[in-house]
């Protein structure tokens, strides 16, 4: 089993859905956990579930869009809870508008938290990695909507496709600081974001059936993804795409 043990872990977003899946993950393999989002009544509940695993948890009000904010969060993050050794961006948001319905101003707030959101934190993440000088690891949340679209995900699809082209250049980038990052993509999971999707019962049973798993994830899926992409001990496992979709995008 990973050994997360002095390990210090960032989640955005990480009050509910897959960021709350993975902050308990790596929680519960040892690690010491800061939520940073906007809801903090939210996170605070969160990080009662973590501590009762064990590990020092802290819920950091914060705007991902807002470079000032990332940057007081990550002071907080590591003088409270030392050093940071992972830092996932998992914050996000969609809109299912189609794209002749799509305004300008939609377009820009699923774009700004989902792409503005991840380049401001995990910049903030790297200056603070290579300045500790002992390595560290990133993970991108983006979407297997990255590689297949889908109807009214105008939006969407491009800020996940583009979370795959940041993560790649970080990887190249950061390697001779010993950072690694990986991409994470999501298939169809059980998360309060796809609540209206899965009301759809057409939808959920015609998703389901092209899964050969033959189920939408669930929290479970992701604890253990998520302690493994954060082990120190993964030296070169970096700049790779770890699919977690019950198989839904093999065929």
């Amino acid at each position: 089993m990973t050994d997360l043990s002095g390990i210090t872990a960032v989640v955005t977003g990480g009050n509910s859905g897959i960021g709350r899946a993975m902050a308990i993950g790596m929680a519960r393999a040892g690690a010491d956990v800061a939520l940073w989002a906007r809801d903090t009544a939210r996170s605070a509940s969160v990080v009662g579930e973590l501590r009762a695993l064990g590990v020092r948890a802290l819920a950091v009000g914060c705007d991902v869009t807002d470079e000032n904010a990332v940057s007081d969060a990550m002071e907080r993050t590591v003088a409270e809870l030392g050093p940071l050794g992972c830092l996932v961006a998992n914050a996000g948001v969609t809109d299912g508008a189609p794209i002749t319905e799509m305004s300008l101003d939609r377009w820009h707030r699923v774009l700004r938290t989902n792409l503005d959101g991840a380049f401001l934190s995990t910049r903030e993440a790297a200056r603070r990695f290579v300045a500790q000088g002992s390595g560290g690891s990133l993970v991108i949340v983006s979407s297997t909507v990255s590689r297949y679209g889908g109807a009214g995900l105008a939006a969407y699809a491009t800020s996940k496709t583009g979370l795959l082209g940041l993560g790649r250049t970080l990887a190249v980038e950061l390697a001779r600081h010993r950072v690694r990052c990986n991409m994470l993509l999501p298939g169809w999971t059980r998360t309060p974001m796809t609540e209206p999707l899965r009301a759809d019962e057409r939808f959920l049973a015609a998703t389901t059936s092209r899964t050969p798993v033959r189920r939408w994830g669930d929290d479970a899926d992701f604890h253990d993804v998520a302690a493994f992409l954060a082990d120190p001990a993964l030296v070169f496992h970096t700049g790779n795409e770890v699919v977690v979709d019950g198989g839904y995008t093999v065929y």
